[in-house]
């Protein structure tokens, strides 16, 4: 018998929302975002796929003042107006000791065993996985409504002293702010390649 497949392809609106209209935010209006909405971008980054289920990724969200100002002063000049302004910004963090959690994360295997005694190997896995978790992430706040403004212009040593002081075998990866972006803070769209340009099927 031959298996019929369904076209599950999201509406054209929602895949607008999500990546073809979706853009980078430089400034935010003055409109709040929720704890609820924050607990709903993590039911939905909490789904996708990491390696061997190891959800490395740590994230504190920053939306008080106090906390946005510490954080502003970890980022670079362009940086630190866009955090202040901004509702929340999270940071998207790693654990490197991943593997303690893995019994109960992946329970079909004696996944822990793969990892310990190879902190590099951690390392590695949880940067990968956590980068992977922190673009679900975004997916997911433009799913539910939200736009996102990611930054890679920060001190990470400082970040990582004043955000992860209690938990030092936390590294920050990136952070990102979210929010109701401002559209008179984006820029023209950047160019995007065409599938020839960097793909080959083989």
């Amino acid at each position: 018998m031959t298996k019929q497949f369904h076209d599950h392809t999201l509406s054209s609106d929602a895949l607008d929302q999500i990546f073809n209209e979706a853009r980078t935010y430089n400034d935010w209006l003055d409109k709040p975002v929720s704890d609820e909405q924050l607990h709903a971008i993590w039911d939905l980054t909490k789904m996708a796929p990491t390696s061997a289920n190891m959800q490395p990724a740590r994230i504190v969200w920053v939306k008080s003042e106090e906390q946005k100002a510490k954080l502003a002063e970890c980022a670079s000049d362009g940086n630190k107006d866009k955090i202040k302004a901004a509702p929340v910004t999270a940071i998207i963090g790693y654990d490197i000791d991943f593997h303690e959690e893995l019994p109960w994360l992946f329970p079909h295997t004696d996944a822990k065993s793969w990892f310990e005694g190879d902190e590099e190997g951690r390392k590695e896995g949880a940067f990968r996985n956590s980068s992977l978790q922190g673009a679900y992430l975004i997916l997911a706040a433009r799913a539910v409504g939200l736009d996102c403004g990611p930054m890679s212009g920060f001190d990470a040593d400082k970040v990582n002293a004043t955000f992860f002081a209690d938990e030092p075998r936390h590294r920050v990866n990136f952070i990102c702010s979210i929010g109701y972006g401002d559209p008179d803070s984006i820029f023209d769209r950047s160019p995007r390649p065409d599938f020839d340009k960097f793909n080959r099927i083989i």
